[in-house]
């Protein structure tokens, strides 16, 4: 029965003991953080979610990359076209509220929005997205 428990809490003592060793050190526990890639029709459009983006406080930056061509289908039939793509680095935990927000605003039906987690980078960085992107 112990050991049965004791498998069924290692995630969570584990996670405990990996945050504790964190706050301890002063290290960065990977996917902390992501990044979220948001496609946009073009720069205006690009530049007004960026910024209700940061208005909301989902992010601690966003760049915004100029024009890059796209291919794709839509609806049975292969789509070429222009776009701007957003990379905004945030908070893990503010993924789901970041895409829901951007699903809420975007012009596209389908909005691209992608998050990758941030295995490791700059610690002085990493604890800057920390403190400018609030905790849920």
């Amino acid at each position: 029965e112990v050991l049965t428990l004791l498998v069924l809490m290692y995630p969570m003592l584990r996670g405990l003991a990996v945050h504790l060793h964190s706050a301890l050190t002063g290290s960065y526990i990977p996917g902390t953080h992501s990044i979220a890639l948001v496609a946009c029709l073009n720069e205006q459009i690009a530049k007004d979610i960026a910024r209700a983006i940061m208005d909301k406080k989902l992010a601690a930056y966003v760049n915004i990359l100029p024009k890059s061509s796209a291919l794709y289908f839509w609806k049975g039939e292969l789509e070429e076209s222009t776009e701007i793509l957003l990379l905004v680095k945030t908070r893990t935990s503010k993924i789901g509220e970041l895409s829901n927000y951007v699903r809420s605003i975007h012009p596209f039906e389908i909005p691209e929005i992608i998050s990758l987690p941030i295995d490791q980078g700059n610690p002085v960085y990493l604890r800057w997205i920390a403190e400018s992107v609030p905790r849920d």
